[in-house]
């Protein structure tokens, strides 16, 4: 089941008849799969989708619209992947799972300025994360209580450095293009993935070069990854690679109900 991508639609809970579609982006195959069974065994939700990483996600959410999207902190660190998911879709809710690498202010901070509903621990156990689930898809806010007193800290100490690291210069299909030409592929192989015209690609990759004043595709990339725009990936992420059906590597098949 998918819903209708209304800006203006502000969720009171699952309507009677229907359940509350849930996505996540990871990079972990067998904690995807445990993410899939945990919503499918929930009453209430079902699993509409994944991807492992973000342009993966972006196209997730245009294709699909779930209603609550789960998004690995190791790969938005800094707030530009939940920033982007909100503003092309207001009523969705981005709940971000926070590893212990990003337990920190900080990160709480980028993520609370990005516009992120809810913070729950990646290692929280089953009943903890459906129950953040329920809270922020009705309450539009949620954080874990063992995040509780970070999260203060944050509000509290928020540092110059983390608001610019919360600042994405890129649109939302420039950020896609730029980490596509970081994964190797040429325009053709983007407008491919995208379905786009190859002329609108080159017209990003201009915006791009022109936004970050790079010289070239190389220098676009190597300064995103210097400002935080591109990240590495986790070191428990698998190697890229091309998932059935699908043409950009690291874009895994998606679905809903």
């Amino acid at each position: 089941m998918t819903r209708s991508n209304d800006p203006g639609r502000v969720p009171q809970g699952p309507p009677a008849g229907r359940s509350v579609g849930v996505a996540a982006v990871d990079p972990v195959p067998i904690y995807r799969e445990g993410l899939s069974g945990l919503v499918q065994r929930t009453q209430g939700m079902h699993w509409a989708g994944q991807a492992i990483n973000p342009h993966g996600a972006l196209q997730l959410a245009e294709q699909i619209h779930p209603d609550v999207i789960l998004v690995d902190s190791g790969l938005d660190p800094h707030g530009h992947l939940s920033k982007l998911l909100i503003a092309g879709d207001p009523a969705l809710i981005v709940i971000a799972l926070v590893r212990e690498a990003n337990r920190t202010p900080a990160f709480l901070h980028d993520a609370i300025a990005a516009g992120v509903h809810a913070a729950i621990p990646r290692s929280a156990e089953s009943r903890r994360l459906v129950e953040g689930i329920r809270r922020a898809y009705l309450d539009r806010r949620y954080v874990d209580p063992s995040l509780a007193t970070l999260v203060s800290a944050a509000r509290q100490s928020a540092s110059a450095a983390a608001v610019r690291r919360a600042q994405m210069p890129l649109s939302r299909r420039e950020y896609q293009v730029l980490q596509l030409v970081a994964e190797g592929l040429e325009n053709a192989g983007i407008a491919k993935v995208l379905y786009l015209s190859v002329e609108t690609v080159r017209t990003h990759v201009k915006s791009i070069l022109r936004k970050l004043s790079a010289r070239d595709r190389t220098h676009a990339v190597t300064i995103a990854f210097r400002a935080g725009i591109l990240v590495t990936q986790p070191d428990d992420g698998p190697e890229q690679r091309v998932a059935p059906g699908s043409t950009a590597p690291g874009v895994v098949e998606y679905r809903s109900r």
